[in-house]
């Protein structure tokens, strides 16, 4: 299971275009870390396979049974600000993983979240700029 993630900084990457990922450190119970690559979006992914998953959870019910954590919101910008951007979102989105992580097992544990932090083959080998 997932021990610790601490989302580190924002890097940017021009392949296969212009976009930022999310430098993130996950630490596992057996005590292996590794730095994974994310973009926002897979972020808003999880988070909408989250709420089909755990509808009650996810508050749909009752916003006051809401557990699953809330994910900084898409914000359009100009593309001068996109640095800006990932930047602002990197503390949310940090408060956002290890919200996820102390959620009860049967979420925090699920598939979904475990495969969200597995790492990639892509992680081991970023894009060199």
């Amino acid at each position: 299971s997932i021990a610790e993630v601490k989302v580190l900084d924002v890097q940017k990457r021009r392949i296969p275009n212009k976009h930022y990922v999310y430098i993130i450190k996950v630490s596992w119970s057996n005590g292996a870390t590794e730095v994974i690559y994310r973009r926002y979006s897979k972020f808003f992914d999880l988070q909408m396979q989250m709420l089909d998953k755990f509808p009650m959870e996810g508050g749909q019910k009752d916003p006051k049974q809401r557990i699953i954590p809330f994910l900084p919101g898409k914000i359009l910008f100009r593309r001068s600000h996109i640095r800006d951007v990932a930047v602002k979102r990197l503390i949310p989105i940090d408060e956002y993983c290890k919200a996820l992580i102390q959620l009860p097992p049967y979420i925090s544990q699920c598939e979904e979240v475990l495969q969200f932090f597995e790492t990639r083959p892509d992680d081991l080998t970023p894009p060199k700029e």
